[in-house]
């Protein structure tokens, strides 16, 4: 049950972030919240040590300011800050660093098929869709959430998580 909680609970949370945050660009707290959630219930069960889960809440913690700062500047939105910040918490330290270069690349890449993508024109056909209308909006804001959860995903699999699995 631990292992399928573990390969189920992170990788459908970034899923469904990205595709809410495509749909209606925000990310729901409650998955935040379910992240934190998860890493509480599911470390004990993993042999992870308090050292080792002071480290992950530690990087979670430091993402987390970042971000807020981030956030009282305006560069990045609420939800962003707070899901970068839980999947600090679930990467910890060496994986925070590599999900962050690799969120950077995608968030590089999406805001270039954004920017390309709104130089066309629109077919009409798709303009009844309210959010691909936000998403065409010339300077408009970018879900990053999708950047944010390939970034997650690509970087989960040489996580303590997966370590703990034996995979």
């Amino acid at each position: 049950m631990i292992e399928f909680a573990i390969l189920l609970l992170f990788p459908a949370a970034m899923a469904f972030a990205a595709a809410s945050d495509f749909i209606t660009m925000t990310i729901p707290n409650r998955i935040s919240i379910a992240l934190v959630f998860g890493f509480v219930l599911l470390a004990p069960f993993t042999g992870m040590t308090m050292m080792t889960a002071g480290i992950h809440v530690l990087a979670g913690f430091s993402v987390l300011a970042v971000c807020f700062g981030l956030f009282a500047f305006g560069f990045i939105g609420g939800g962003d800050a707070k899901l970068l910040a839980v999947c600090a918490l679930w990467m910890g330290w060496p994986g925070t660093m590599t999900f962050l270069i690799y969120t950077s690349l995608f968030g590089g890449l999406l805001a270039l098929v954004l920017v390309s993508l709104r130089k066309l024109p629109l077919p009409a056909g798709l303009s009844r869709f309210d959010f691909i209308d936000r998403l065409h909006v010339d300077g408009g804001d970018a879900p990053y959430g999708i950047a944010i959860a390939a970034g997650a995903l690509t970087t989960y699999p040489s996580t303590f998580w997966m370590q703990a699995l034996g995979a």
